[in-house]
């Protein structure tokens, strides 16, 4: 799916700030952690991204062309693993200065497209910001390469390798085997995590501005990383609510008050989460052009099916074969609409989400419980009643036993638990 860049206003080219509010409606729109809201509010403004770049730009490797050129067989054909707006992505080794003579390890390295629609512009931002932000739901930045050669401007940036590719090519692909409902859970949740990080535990607010399942990238254990910050932007600063600029960012994903007004906020970027938590609930795409007019729209399409009707589980990836459990996908799809919500003041923060989904995935998990429970509970009774004469099935039925036992006490504990959460819950 392409990114669009929308022009409303030539007079709106470079980033503008609105106008300021008063200190109370400040405070009242901010909901991250203290720190955050006080530099926010504070006299003393927080450092921008360049700043906080020229702190910590000596951690990044700036590698020579003829480097790159050597880890991917001068961009083999064969080792390229990707392509987008920026240009083309290549799987390499290298070894890192600190390693010594170690072995060399796999990186991504990609590679600007001199005629693409991104340009120098977006591969400077990726090498601030990622340079300045650390987190496990981010992906890290090695190193960049900036020269010039014969062929022209050459702009490369080299990250750690994520052999499992991406969230949309695990959903999408019927190439890779369909998730599990516990795995797609704990993918979102760490992407939520990375956004959360983002928007409210650095000292400057980062707005991610293109949050889509392709720019969500598995690790070796399927550990969610989010990439591609080409089109990030520093939040508002202190007295104003929003940035105004041109609108750029990908179909089907951005926010229709961030396109219609070109007014960019964190809430943009939950707009963006919330269509991702449809797409894994139904294994579809937010738009396919492919499909009958009236499911080519995935948030128009699930609307004939609502959360609290018979008809819900339509919706659902027919690839889960029914292993999930309804209670918990209906809270997902509860969440998404929250996050969907028209007025963006009202849509949740992603420190909220975060601790939604991990309700949720403890009320899936609990259930999970229960529906062991009740399949052994639904075998021959008899069985359990009779003292087996053969050592094998003695053996056996001193695990069921065992087994029953554990749960009961699982589900004792965890119902308490569960009441507590529902009584703390404070996001619908």
């Amino acid at each position: 799916m392409k990114c669009f860049h929308y022009f409303r206003d030539k007079s709106k080219g470079r980033e503008q700030r609105s106008a300021p509010e008063l200190t109370e409606q400040r405070k009242s729109y901010y909901s991250g952690p203290d720190r955050v809201a006080k530099s926010l509010c504070s006299s003393t403004p927080p450092r921008s991204i360049p700043k906080l770049y020229e702190e910590k730009s000596h951690y990044l490797r700036n590698f020579s062309l003829s480097e790159l050129r050597h880890a991917t067989n001068d961009f083999h054909r064969l080792l390229k693993i990707g392509e987008g707006g920026f240009g083309s992505v290549y799987k390499g080794s290298i070894k890192l200065a600190d390693h010594g003579d170690g072995e060399p390890i796999p990186v991504a390295i990609k590679r600007l497209n001199k005629n693409g629609s991104q340009g120098h512009k977006q591969w400077e931002a990726e090498v601030q910001f990622l340079g300045v932000v650390e987190h496990p739901n981010l992906v890290k930045l090695i190193g960049y390469c900036a020269a010039d050669d014969e062929r022209g401007i050459q702009r490369l940036l080299v990250y750690e390798y994520m052999p499992n590719k991406s969230l949309e090519e695990h959903l999408f692909n019927r190439a890779y085997e369909s998730l599990p409902w516990r795995t797609r859970l704990h993918i979102v949740l760490g992407a939520a995590q990375g956004l959360a990080y983002l928007h409210e535990e650095l000292e400057v607010q980062v707005i991610y501005r293109d949050f889509k399942s392709s720019n969500v990238l598995l690790d070796q254990n399927l550990k969610p990383k989010l990439s591609d910050f080409g089109l990030a932007r520093e939040g508002p600063v202190a007295g104003h609510t929003h940035v105004s600029t041109a609108v750029v960012g990908t179909y089907g994903y951005a926010a229709p008050d961030y396109i219609e007004t070109g007014h960019l906020t964190t809430k943009s970027d939950v707009w963006s989460f919330g269509v991702v938590l449809y797409e894994i609930l139904t294994g579809r795409r937010s738009l396919e052009s492919n499909r009958p007019r009236i499911e080519q729209k995935l948030l128009e399409w699930v609307k004939q099916f609502p959360l609290d009707s018979k008809k819900f589980s339509s919706i659902m990836d027919p690839r889960l074969e029914g292993q999930y459990p309804t209670s918990a996908a209906r809270k997902i799809a509860k969440l998404a609409d929250n996050c969907l919500l028209k007025s963006a003041k009202e849509r949740p923060t992603m420190s909220q989400v975060v601790e939604r989904l991990k309700q949720i995935i403890q009320i899936s998990e609990d259930e999970n419980h229960s529906e062991q429970i009740d399949e052994i509970c639904e075998k021959d009774p008899s069985d359990s009643d009779k003292t087996p004469n053969q050592p094998e099935h003695s053996e056996l039925w001193k695990m069921r036993m065992a087994h029953l036992a554990k749960l009961g006490e699982h589900v004792q504990s965890t119902s308490k638990r569960r009441f507590m959460i529902m009584q703390r819950a404070k996001v619908p």
